[in-house]
């Protein structure tokens, strides 16, 4: 019982960091769009150019959505329901919120001019891919590797109801992954959807 007190006390000061660490990063930002369960930030994209899959090459500067999860409604799926309904429900509002971008890109939504792709990283890439259409790419630099995964296992150790124990036991699988949707991709997958 007390272990649950302080892991509350916990997700309480890293969601607070969050929003901080949220208002500075903004500052660098185009524009910020709310799709329910994803935030999408217009950006100039730096670091390593990245080819995807239907030939569409983004290099520093061109302009991508980076794509973020809500882990206050995250948190509140887990509450609510364990971690495999919260599963099944998080992947549908993530679909749920696709399909919202889809609309917007496809209908010429003036934030979206020139974003080439939408990009995200996470370490629970298994399940988010599955059914969404995501291509799916390593992270080169082994640097931002390093820093990305460090800050995605305190992530999930303070969101997940397991916390360590279950970075424990998957390790080795809990890996940063790029997860992008060119704005091909996002309408192969999406336009029976709209």
């Amino acid at each position: 019982m007390l272990g649950a007190f302080y892991k509350g006390i916990i997700r309480s000061l890293w969601m607070m960091w969050e929003k901080i660490f949220a208002s500075m990063y903004q500052r660098g930002n185009l524009h910020t769009l709310d799709y329910g369960m994803c935030k999408v930030m217009i950006r100039k994209h730096q670091g390593e150019s990245i080819l995807c899959k239907d030939g569409t090459i983004i290099v520093a500067g061109d302009h991508i959505g980076e794509l973020h999860l809500d882990n206050v409604q995250i948190i509140d799926q887990l509450k609510s329901g364990g971690a495999n309904r919260a599963a099944i429900v998080i992947a549908r509002m993530v679909r749920d919120s696709l399909e919202e971008i889809h609309v917007d890109i496809d209908n010429n939504k003036a934030e979206y001019s020139g974003v080439k792709a939408l990009m995200g990283i996470t370490l629970l890439h298994r399940g988010i891919v599955h059914g969404l259409g995501f291509e799916q790419q390593g992270i080169k630099s082994s640097f931002f590797r390093s820093i990305t995964t460090l800050y995605l296992r305190i992530l999930l150790s303070v969101l997940h109801p397991e916390g360590n124990k279950r970075i424990g036991r998957r390790k080795n699988q809990l890996v940063p992954m790029r997860l992008i949707h060119t704005r091909s991709s996002l309408k192969a997958r999406f336009a029976e959807a709209a």
